[in-house]
């Protein structure tokens, strides 16, 4: 029988191994885990708002405020007024912070096959399938977490 303790501690374990190596590969490129990841969702949504791009990163609005303002003054995000709501701002990389993002994202993109590696295709599949079942289980108990603390 599967020990849930067991499971959550070698997730956790595997979470901290992965942060940190993205942590050291992503200071290559003068970029923090969340920086980085600030510049993969610009560039996946052009002109995202701060609020939309708190959600996606699941921390709150004075976060992506104090991040977005450093990577601003760094060159590689620009801040627009939003059209049509005066309190809001639109956010767009520079090409700077394109080039920058689509840099990092390609050494990411190798660093996460070459963690990979020696595992085969059949167990990445299977260990896939698996972390889906178990995002999907996540998402739902947080979610009737969430509405039981707003009753």
């Amino acid at each position: 029988m599967a020990d849930a303790t067991l499971i959550y501690n070698l997730l956790k374990e595997v979470f901290f191994l992965i942060d940190d190596g993205d942590r050291h590969l992503f200071g290559q490129f003068n970029l923090s885990v969340p920086r980085f990841y600030i510049l993969w969702h610009l560039g996946n949504e052009p002109g995202i708002s701060s609020r939309r791009l708190s959600e996606l990163m699941i921390c709150d609005k004075s976060n992506i405020t104090r991040l977005s303002k450093g990577l601003e003054a760094d060159g590689l995000l620009r801040r627009q007024p939003h059209e049509s709501d005066g309190r809001a701002l639109r956010l767009y990389l520079t090409e700077a912070g394109e080039t920058v993002r689509e840099q990092a994202l390609a050494a990411h993109l190798a660093y996460n096959a070459q963690r990979l590696q020696d595992c085969s295709i059949e167990d990445q599949d299977a260990l896939q399938q698996q972390l889906l079942c178990l995002k999907e289980s996540l998402m739902e108990q947080l979610t009737d977490l969430m509405n039981a603390e707003n009753d």
